[in-house]
């Protein structure tokens, strides 16, 4: 199994490129020693389905995420993205006992950053979730976490259960929790989860706004109303907007 992952870095590494016109360093500020090999998500994808085909009668996914478990510590971007990729081929396979190991690939900064946080969320936690609804309610502890990605974690895995109807309660429960939280990658995120709910049911996100507008990031709300006409984004974007003496 490590000479697996080891190997398999290798070939990421040796597919690298220079960063050209389209440098993601650009993306994630911030984000300590993240390293590219500005790959492109096509070909990590390619070879995580290529490994996943040459192992698909003799690999579990426990031994996935043993080989992911070595790539996910790496510092590269696409290397963590690969390991993901990876266990993603195994939905079928997956168990409520992995959400704990996830949790812990947050908590421990793995990911490290927000497109690997949200490649957890969508791909991993995300179905989970899905899969298991009896899940769900854990992440309004996950949004009480120290650890930002835990935090993060907390909503952006609920998106494939909204777009599917479900856990629109906890959504919102957690972002009002949430809308306290000074962290711009946190603001971003519930603006981004309301917008989902809002796809569902957009008169509730709408009085949700109305209601709870001041005390919501400017951040939030922007991505919060995207999807709504122009005139009525407009509209909520006075709504909720604090007085100008009130220091937002």
């Amino acid at each position: 199994m490590i000479r697996a992952a080891r190997d398999a870095r290798r070939t990421l590494e040796r597919m690298a490129r220079p960063a050209g016109r389209f440098d993601a360093a650009r993306y994630f500020r911030g984000a300590g020693d993240l390293g590219f090999f500005n790959v492109g998500t096509a070909a990590m994808r390619a070879l995580a389905r290529s490994i996943h085909g040459a192992h698909r009668g003799d690999w579990s996914i426990e031994d996935a995420m043993a080989f992911s478990g070595m790539l996910i510590r790496d510092r590269f971007l696409e290397v963590k993205s690969f390991g993901i990729e990876l266990v993603a081929r195994h939905r079928r396979e997956f168990t409520p006992k992995l959400l704990p190991a996830w949790k812990g690939w947050l908590a421990a900064d793995y990911s490290a950053n927000w497109a690997t946080t949200d490649a957890i969320c969508g791909l991993l936690i995300g179905p989970l979730l899905v899969n298991y609804p009896r899940l769900v309610p854990a992440m309004a502890t996950w949004s009480r976490h120290r650890n930002l990605w835990v935090r993060r974690a907390s909503i952006v895995s609920l998106i494939p259960s909204i777009r599917q109807g479900g856990a629109l309660d906890l959504a919102y429960d957690i972002a009002r929790r949430l809308h306290g939280d000074g962290e711009d990658l946190i603001q971003k995120a519930v603006g981004w989860t309301l917008r989902e709910a809002g796809q569902i049911d957009p008169d509730r996100l709408e009085r949700y706004l109305r209601t709870e507008g001041p005390r919501i990031p400017r951040t939030t709300v922007r991505y919060a109303i995207e999807r709504f006409p122009p005139a009525k984004r407009e509209a909520l974007l006075k709504a909720t907007r604090r007085e100008a003496n009130d220091g937002r």
